[in-house]
């Protein structure tokens, strides 16, 4: 059980961190790998391919701006779901790469989170699917946040 994340640039490492520090409170195991689907497509697909045979429960993270072909290449190749949480650095940047995640073609299914808080919790909570453990610890969460409004 793990999260895969796949970047499409080395500048996107600092957004990364916004999620990994939730995912280490958790004691989730995570894989960082940079590989743009513009200018190493084999190296992402190569990626996919394998964890394919290798990994039964595992949830990408892509996180890419500008233009993300990364998501859509790994969503229309992977077993596994993938969750986009592309990086912004102010509105303007913004704009640009949220419009470029959510426009993905037919069958290339794509999960898209603004938030990274939320991006760390939609993928422990696809994770805990199968994980009875994390089942618990995500239900005690739940009604910790609920018991918050007491």
């Amino acid at each position: 059980m793990k999260i895969q994340f796949l970047l499409g640039s080395k500048t996107d490492l600092d957004f990364t961190k916004k999620i990994t520090q939730h995912l280490d409170e958790w004691g989730i195991d995570y894989q960082i790998k940079v590989a743009s689907a513009h200018k190493v497509p084999e190296l992402v697909y190569n990626i996919v391919t394998q964890n394919n045979k290798d990994i039964e429960n595992l949830v990408y993270i892509t996180l890419a701006g500008r233009s993300n072909g990364l998501s859509g290449v790994v969503a229309a190749n992977s077993i596994h779901p993938v969750i986009a949480c592309p990086p912004h650095s102010d509105k303007s940047d913004f704009m640009v790469n949220i419009n470029s995640t959510l426009q993905m073609p037919s069958d290339t299914p794509v999960l898209t989170v603004i938030d990274p808080q939320n991006a760390a919790m939609a993928a422990i909570r696809i994770l805990a699917l199968r994980d009875q453990d994390l089942q618990h610890k995500v239900t005690a969460h739940i009604q910790k946040i609920k018991q918050s409004f007491n």
